[in-house]
């Protein structure tokens, strides 16, 4: 038996280990089974060459408990190693073999590790560790080597006749949650579910019926079978035009196996230059949600999971979208637990960026219609790239859809050529009109379209962003909701109507209506409307609404931009240039009262108290 010490710069290197090099401790498994998978991988690379006698038969990596022994065993069928190799690659923390078998075999194997610390997060979980190892060398020798989480360690010849190497550890007493078969199911499904080689983990049963001839009864048993865990072979491998969309479909239901909705579409990333990056990108029915889809892109590095925080390899925006992204070219840390900073990164996050713009414009080209079915869905997504993102906003422009008040579609550009005639100021600015509720401002809609004015439905959480970003970019163009002004005065031209009252009959009514307004929230104000608008309307002025409104939708204290209107009195109206001028004085601030009240409730903004006396006032008035 050889006694000797692992080369560490300090006997506290295992303490580090346990404590400090792995966010959690959880994480040895995806380690030591990748590390296995590796072995595997070099086997195969050298058999691919000739270089390994005979058949390699096969190759199944096994995870085995006991419960009695209180082991856990990560068993492989790999390339295993001489005595030799055991001192170099488990003697030398952070010596890595797989970087050195890389750089020999670099354009013909795909190996996970290049960090040689992943086999000592096993001292993280275990108070003793065995490697059981024989090389797949012609006459080799077996060896195990043994250590118990301090630098010194055993190594001595064994019996095993098989090539590979079995990993065993003997869970510390703080640990043995992983010695229990769901944990470490839930564990191998998390890291391990699309590793490139099959995992075995344990039996299930499952019932066989057998043929028989013609007249004979078929007989039933249960039989034992192997339960293989992972899918060596996931979609996002293989070439799009091997793929049929129910097998994407079938995909998404194998990454998120609790969901029950159907993505909208898909996108294949596969780009093999400047830099290696596979992947699938579902688009989900976000609806009018932004928070609750976040963290459904998991990222991979050669098939190992590695997170699904992936905010520094894609976009904000882009995770809404659910999926995968594998890259061997990633830059990890030494835990793969943490993505570092580096240029690679912003060409990926670049690259993938690219690709969803111009997919969501193929689709867009293809079938407008069918694209606009989905755009209920896709809006959000759409207007935060285009605010996070300027490239891709400008990708996106010419496909990102406004719907009017009749549920018509259409780019925002063309959109404004439309209404340009129309709608266009004495200044010659182009005004979109807009409302977030429809129902609320029906005859406030109903009145532009009166006058030949279009309404665009703007009813997204990010439209009061994506209409400031508008505004910016295309230039020359205001939105404005039609409950902030009176519909005259949407959009100003040059021609003004003429009250019908003297200036004293104007000063009048105004005072009354003074009198009834609760002026901290409301100025009142007397304009000369046609006849045929209301008597008093109640608008809420754009810059002031919309302030309170980004506040509000920030998450900031509302007392900033405090909830102001106007009350506009129509002095050409027929109940205020006769019937309330006519009155007894007495009567005026009732009739103005119940106007004004009138007009609180056309906005929705009559409520409580008020609304009970109005509603009890009006049934009085019926009587």
């Amino acid at each position: 038996m050889q006694k000797g010490n692992i080369a560490v710069q300090t006997e506290n290197i295992f303490p580090i280990i346990k404590r400090f090099l792995y966010s959690d401790h959880e994480i040895f498994l995806r380690e030591l089974v990748s590390n296995a998978v590796d072995a595997t991988t070099k086997l195969q690379t050298l058999g691919r060459r000739g270089e390994v006698k005979g058949e390699i038969g096969d190759t199944t990596i096994e995870i085995l408990i006991n419960t009695a022994e209180k082991t856990l065993t990560i068993r492989d069928k790999g390339i295993g190693m001489t005595e030799e190799e055991v001192k170099k690659y488990l003697n030398q923390v952070a010596f890595s073999s797989a970087q050195e078998f890389l750089d020999k075999y670099k354009d013909e194997a795909n190996i996970i590790g290049h960090f040689g610390l992943g086999f000592y997060s096993a001292f993280m979980v275990a108070a003793k560790v065995e490697v059981i190892t024989k090389s797949y060398q012609e006459g080799a020798q077996a060896v195990t080597w043994t250590c118990d989480g301090d630098p010194e360690y055993t190594l001595d010849v064994n019996d095993k006749s098989e090539r590979g190497t079995d990993i065993v550890l003997h869970i510390a007493e703080d640990s043995l949650e992983f010695l229990e078969e769901s944990k470490i199911e839930e564990l191998l499904v998390k890291y391990c579910k699309f590793l490139p080689i099959p995992i075995k983990f344990g039996t299930r049963k499952e019932s066989i019926t057998s043929e028989v001839a013609e007249g004979e009864e078929p007989t039933t048993e249960d039989v034992e079978v192997d339960n293989i865990i992972n899918n060596p072979h996931p979609v996002w491998k293989k070439q799009p035009s091997e793929l049929t969309d129910e097998e994407y479909r079938r995909f998404y239901s194998e990454l998120y196996p609790n969901s029950y909705e159907t993505p909208l579409f898909w996108i294949h990333l596969n780009i093999d230059f400047p830099f290696n990056l596979t992947g699938i990108l579902y688009f989900p029915k976000l609806g009018n949600a932004m928070e609750v889809q976040r963290n459904k892109i998991q990222l991979y590095s050669n098939q190992v999971y590695v997170t699904d925080n992936v905010k520094d390899i894609v976009p904000e925006f882009l995770t809404l979208l659910h999926g995968v992204i594998d890259s061997p070219d990633i830059p990890l840390n030494v835990s793969r637990s943490y993505l570092q900073s580096d240029a690679n990164v912003k060409k990926i996050t670049g690259y993938i960026t690219k690709k969803v713009a111009d997919k969501l414009g193929d689709l867009y080209k293809a079938d407008k219609d069918d694209f606009g079915s989905k755009w209920d869905d896709l809006g959000v997504f759409v207007k935060y790239g285009m605010l996070s993102d300027d490239k891709f906003y400008e990708k996106a422009l010419s496909y990102a859809l406004v719907k009017n008040t009749d549920g018509e579609l259409k780019p925002m550009e063309e959109f404004i050529e439309k209404i340009k005639t129309n709608q266009t100021d004495k200044n010659g600015r182009v005004i979109v009109l807009y409302t977030h509720l429809p129902e609320l401002h029906h005859s406030q809609i109903e009145a532009c379209k009166a006058y030949g004015y279009e309404v665009l439905v703007m009813d997204q959480v990010i439209d009061n962003h994506f209409i400031q970003q508008l505004e910016y970019k295309l230039g020359n163009i205001s939105f404005v909701r039609v409950d902030s002004e009176t519909i005259s005065n949407l959009i100003q031209k040059e021609e003004k109507a003429e009250s019908v009252l003297g200036e004293d009959a104007i000063q009048t009514v105004k005072d009354v209506f003074q009198k009834v307004v609760n002026t901290s929230e409301g100025t009142v104000q007397t304009q000369a409307l046609s006849p045929q608008d209301f008597p008093v309307i109640v608008t809420r002025p754009e810059f002031m609404r919309r302030m309170k409104e980004m506040q509000a939708m920030q998450g900031m204290q509302l007392g900033a931009f405090p909830d102001m209107y106007q009350v506009v009195i129509n002095t050409n109206h027929e109940l205020i240039a006769g019937k309330l001028l006519k009155i007894e004085e007495g009567e005026r601030e009732n009739l103005a009262k119940y106007l004004y009240q009138l007009a609180l409730l056309n906005q929705g903004m009559l409520k409580g108290s008020e609304l009970t006396a109005f509603f009890n006032r009006s049934l009085e008035m019926v009587k």
